[in-house]
């Protein structure tokens, strides 16, 4: 919710066009309305609220509203990615790791282990927010370039803009469908671990001290 958030920040900066600003914005060769018309006629066949930039001149070579929406898309991989590494660790075992989580077996295993269960979903979704991390660097050296009133890198960052939104859109989708549908807790191997667990002690710490807790 808090990352949906985020993105519709964003989408409001890149309501704002600046479609009429001519060669740096100035409107040279242009009616004093032709903005402002193109404008409205581009809201209306997109059904998108667009409005006119307040500034032209900035609009025409600012690129902070892609670098935004990518860092956007930046947060969103870094928390999958960690998710990812949680379940592959929570997943691990059955007998030399934490085996808390059974991941839906989507693989025939290993041809030298039998029966076992590789999180090929979590790391392929980790492979994503890799890329996803990767294209919003070039984002950024890209919103960095330019001289003067224009940025011509504009190309390669709406490219790969639109690349990350459709591999986090397509790994989201395919990992919900094949990786936390059918996902569970192994409840008996987590009370054992729980069981084990020096936690106890530190909850116990407040009622009999902590030296006693200690020993």
């Amino acid at each position: 919710g808090e990352d949906i958030d985020r993105v519709q920040e964003c989408r409001k900066l890149l309501m704002e066009i600046n479609m009429g600003a001519t060669a740096i914005g100035t409107g040279i060769n242009t009616v004093p309305a032709y903005a402002a018309f193109v404008c409205e006629k581009l809201a209306h066949i997109t059904g998108l609220p667009l409005t006119k930039s307040p500034n032209l001149v900035e609009a025409t070579s600012d690129t902070g509203a892609f670098v935004q929406l990518s860092g956007v898309f930046k947060r969103v991989a870094v928390k999958l990615s960690k998710i990812c590494n949680d379940l592959r660790l929570l997943s691990s075992g059955p007998f030399a790791g934490l085996g808390e989580i059974n991941l839906p077996p989507r693989q025939p295993g290993s041809s030298i282990m039998p029966g076992k269960v590789n999180p090929t979903q979590c790391e392929a979704m980790t492979m994503v927010c890799a890329q996803v991390m990767g294209l919003d660097a070039a984002i950024g050296f890209a919103g960095s370039q330019g001289n003067f009133e224009l940025n011509v890198f504009k190309p390669v960052m709406i490219f790969n803009l639109l690349t990350g939104m459709r591999l986090l859109t397509d790994a989201c989708a395919s990992f919900t469908a094949h990786a936390l549908r059918g996902l569970a807790p192994d409840e008996a191997v987590i009370a054992r671990h729980v069981g084990d667990s020096l936690m106890l002690v530190t909850a116990l710490s407040a009622a009999i001290g902590y030296y006693k807790a200690a020993a």
